[in-house]
């Protein structure tokens, strides 16, 4: 079992900048497959990005450029740099665990309880 705790979420003005962080309670972190997913009000979870154990990024063609995501082993948390954010990316944003298909099929998906990113003047 993976329990996932995320942090960070707030109000920001556009253009400015937050930084997310989850905190993870997992044996072998090391291996997952770790993620940053997102909700707007009516909308479906999607995407943000994702970060596999060879440190090998995914990122939604929404946020290229301007988010990074990050792990640390050592600590077991996982980072999302948020830069230059827009109103569209205001929603509840999820931490996401799961291992990769070679080690555990079906996959389970582990969650964070989220936290709200709103980018308003």
């Amino acid at each position: 079992q993976v329990q996932l705790v995320e942090s960070g979420g707030g109000l920001v003005q556009p253009g400015g900048s937050l930084r997310l962080s989850c905190a993870a309670s997992a044996t072998m972190f090391s291996v997952y497959t770790l993620g940053w997913y997102r909700q707007a009000p009516g909308k479906q979870r999607e995407l943000v990005a994702d970060l596999t154990s060879s440190v090998s990024a995914n990122y939604a063609d929404s946020v290229k450029g301007r988010f990074t995501i990050s792990r640390d082993n050592a600590k077991k948390t996982v980072h999302l740099q948020m830069n230059s954010l827009k109103p569209e990316d205001t929603a509840v944003y999820y931490c996401n665990a799961r291992l990769p298909i070679h080690l555990e099929f079906p996959q389970r998906q582990y969650w964070g309880q989220g936290t709200q990113v709103t980018v308003s003047s």
